[in-house]
């Protein structure tokens, strides 16, 4: 019996994922799949980008075939084709990274400025009030289980969740990333929090809602109900970290926090902050949040100085603690991030995906349900932008 086309999609990114670890973000389809790549000869990389150019040939134009060409991109850097950052972004993501004038950040930093009391320069100023609501390391597991059960019960104003489904909370420290969710299928994931860097009230339940309620989790879960159960598509069974859907999910996770901390869920999620005995203003900082939005490109510069420009990391940290106002820590942790082979694109996706995503759901009516439950195209976004 001959492969369709999705199983053929699913064996190439198991088989690229053993050449170039990291690929896969989730699998959660037939194991026989991986058992039989685990056990065969592993193909040079140059004969897998062969193979997903033959599986294009055959493809109509549609969200698999996006996702095949996120995957050709990454097996011919695997094998050596030569590709500039911008364009290898491009080839992942359908979007290719542009240079924000610096002009754009300082308009932000007029507007923070503007919101930041006391006396002293605007980074001392920043630093004093981020100081002023991190919250301590003692209480952080607390606050996240609590999180994570109120966010779940508000999600569900905005869509239905499958009754089982849920998540595996663990804490972890020495990641590049704040927090990860792996999706393990059976409408279970497993999400990480790294413990390790400092956060501030905020930014922990940015980080819950972007993973958990109504991000990450509500979208896996939603769409193995509606994609993989209820239409078959097995080709949602895969996820890969270099390929458009990447973009779309972190959008997702993006807006999320949009979605619930305004009214009157904001005020239960701030509550649970509070009630800690931490000190959050969660109307500051949803002001704050906006004005300093726009800051979110300076990593996209800092990666293009990095991978086009040449730019030193100390030359790179500096950018980002200048413009983006990043603490040394947090710009090492950035630089971290964008130098590691699995994610060195990858944080492209963030503002990026913020902004299409925020824009489909301002412009196209159910969006927000839509991006949960539908595959939804990168230039279905751009369409809606």
């Amino acid at each position: 019996m001959t492969d369709s086309v999705a199983e053929r999609y699913i064996r190439l990114g198991l088989r690229l994922d053993r050449y170039v670890p990291g690929t896969i973000d989730s699998y959660t389809g037939p194991q026989e799949f991986a058992a039989e790549v685990e056990a065969t000869e592993l193909p040079s990389a140059r004969e897998l980008a062969d193979e997903a150019d033959a599986l294009l040939a055959e493809l109509p134009d549609g969200w698999l075939r996006d996702q095949v060409a996120g995957l050709r991109t990454s097996a011919g850097v695997a094998a050596g084709e030569s590709l500039s950052y911008a364009e290898e972004v491009e080839g992942y993501y359908e979007v290719r990274p542009a240079w924000t004038d610096e002009s754009v950040f300082a308009e932000a930093h007029e507007l923070l400025d503007s919101l930041l009391p006391g006396t002293g320069t605007l980074p001392e100023r920043q630093a004093r009030a981020r100081e002023s609501q991190l919250v301590p390391q003692d209480k952080v597991e607390g606050i996240v289980a609590a999180v994570i059960t109120e966010a779940r019960r508000w999600a569900g104003e905005l869509i239905e969740l499958p009754e089982d489904e849920g998540v595996d909370l663990e804490f972890v420290r020495d990641e590049p990333w704040n927090g990860y969710n792996t999706y393990l299928g059976g409408l279970r994931g497993k999400v990480e929090i790294n413990t390790g860097v400092p956060m501030t009230a905020y930014h922990l339940l940015h980080l819950v809602l972007h993973e958990t309620y109504p991000g990450h989790q509500a979208e896996f879960a939603c769409k193995e109900v509606a994609l993989v159960r209820g239409r078959g598509l097995l080709e949602e069974t895969i996820a890969l970290a270099q390929a458009p859907r990447s973009l779309v999910s972190e959008g997702i996770g993006e807006i999320a926090p949009e979605m619930l901390l305004h009214g009157e869920a904001g005020a239960a999620l701030a509550g649970i902050v509070t009630s800690a005995g931490v000190p959050f203003d969660l109307g500051w900082s949803l002001a704050g949040t906006d004005a300093s939005d726009a800051l979110g490109w300076v990593s996209v510069n800092a990666a293009l100085m990095l991978h086009e420009r040449d730019a030193s990391e100390a030359e790179v940290a500096a950018y980002l603690q200048r413009w983006g106002m990043a603490t040394p820590e947090s710009a090492a942790r950035a630089i971290r991030f964008m130098t590691d082979p699995e994610s060195r694109t990858y944080g492209f996706n963030y503002p990026m995906g913020k902004r299409l995503c925020r824009a489909y759901v301002r412009s196209v009516p159910g969006g927000f349900r839509r991006l949960l439950t539908e595959q939804i195209r990168v230039r279905d976004l751009l369409a809606a932008s």
